[in-house]
């Protein structure tokens, strides 16, 4: 299941802060460890797993090598947190509801 590669890709904090840097807009791995203390073998382990899970897109251009975010990683992942989110108001409108019976 593709959604398990999605969590899986983002529960690490490093590859979170690499999927932030490249949804500001597409970079080469180079401009992407501007700032982070990783390899170049580390970033380049990261930036597979995101596109194993479909979060990262790559684009070729000569010797070089340009990343993005992939729109359609994107929209299965809205598309699982959707299931969800005609959950949350209810269970808040039910603890607004108990906190306000607890302040009585």
């Amino acid at each position: 299941m593709l959604e398990n590669a999605i969590f899986k890709a983002l529960a690490d904090p490093t590859r979170r802060a690499i999927f932030e840097k490249l949804a500001m807009g597409r970079m080469n791995a180079s401009a992407l460890r501007e700032g982070m203390a990783i390899s170049q073998s580390a970033m380049s382990q990261h930036l597979a797993v995101l596109r194993g899970a479909g979060l990262v897109r790559e684009e070729r251009q000569g010797r070089f090598v340009n990343y993005e975010v992939d729109p359609d990683g994107l929209a299965l992942l809205i598309r699982w947190l959707a299931k969800y989110r005609n959950y949350w108001p209810a269970r808040v409108d039910a603890l607004k509801a108990l906190l306000k019976d607890m302040d009585q």
